[in-house]
């Protein structure tokens, strides 16, 4: 087993997305795609992340967690499948008005809860995302606001800048605006409830598909305008799904502090942990067994996320 895994992206179009993982981070897009998301590490059934480097090349992220568990993640961790979801987003245009599902109510909709947290990367001039509601709003007034069309006028708008980030817990209405790219770490799921699309039409002429009753069972209408999130030192979200830190690297460090995996992210700058060098955009993973790997700052400005369980 390597000190280091890195898996190979899998892209994913969408309506709203662009190309600024071509232009920011030099990855090598299909042709003619508008890509808004990139599953940097996921185990689903549909899509898996596959190793692509070293004597593992080609083993699935699934694999790896039902048949070397304890050598690359860790002891005590449960599950048939590895808990986290992690991807890079590009927004070119804005987002649908969306929730995800609480635990208490996702299984009764067939869905999965989805905890999630938002790292800006890269930000253009007047970017921002939408979250929770305004003050004031109830129920009521949505309902009369998204019957109206006229969603934008209760929900909570926050401009977005480079290194700032947003917990989003299940429950919370949320969107994100054009104009910023995003790692994006959440829980494993890929329930989504759209809300309202800005009224907006497809290449068909005709609207997307809502989920207006799910998503008024999972809205938290006591959500009432949130900010951005404050770090506390070099920790930024500490729930019961994750732990994100981020690393201004200015000297080795060991990638961790137990016999645990680790998961990295390259914000800015560039970094090398077993034998291998890294920049903006780039995710890998040090397992268990090499808990003690040190990571090591290339540059002067080299800036990591450090995820765990």
């Amino acid at each position: 087993m390597e000190s280091c895994l890195t898996f190979d992206p899998l892209y994913k179009e969408r309506i709203w997305g662009g190309r600024e993982l071509e232009t920011v981070f030099g990855r090598a897009l299909p042709r003619n795609a508008t890509i808004g998301e990139s599953w940097e590490l996921v185990d689903r059934t549909a899509d898996q992340s596959v190793v692509n480097d070293g004597e593992w090349r080609g083993r699935t992220l699934h694999e790896l967690w039902l048949e070397n568990r304890t050598e690359v993640f860790g002891e005590n961790y449960r599950g048939n499948r590895f808990p986290l979801l992690i991807k890079i987003l590009d927004t070119a245009e804005a987002l649908s008005v969306q929730v995800h599902p609480p635990l208490e109510v996702a299984q009764t909709l067939a869905g999965e809860p989805k905890t999630e947290v938002w790292y800006f990367v890269r930000t253009a001039s007047g970017a921002g995302i939408y979250a929770g509601l305004k003050p004031g709003v109830d129920r009521q007034s949505f309902e009369r606001a998204l019957h109206g069309g006229v969603v934008e006028q209760v929900v909570h708008r926050l401009a977005t800048e480079p290194h700032a980030f947003i917990y989003i817990p299940s429950g919370r209405l949320h969107a994100i605006d054009a104009g910023n790219l995003i790692f994006e770490i959440q829980q494993n799921s890929d329930t989504t409830f759209r809300v309202f699309d800005w009224n907006r039409v497809g290449p068909d002429g005709k609207k997307r598909e809502l989920h207006v009753t799910e998503s008024l069972a999972c809205i938290d209408f006591d959500d009432h305008a949130p900010s951005l999130g404050s770090a506390s030192g070099e920790q930024l979200v500490h729930c019961d799904h994750f732990r994100i830190e981020r690393w201004h690297l200015r000297e080795d460090r060991p990638a961790n502090e137990e016999r645990a995996f680790a998961v990295f992210q390259c914000v800015q700058g560039r970094v090398a942990a077993g034998g291998r060098e890294f920049g903006p955009g780039d995710l890998f993973l040090i397992p268990a067994a090499y808990w003690s790997e040190k990571i090591q700052g290339l540059t002067d400005d080299s800036i990591i996320l450090r995820t765990r369980l």
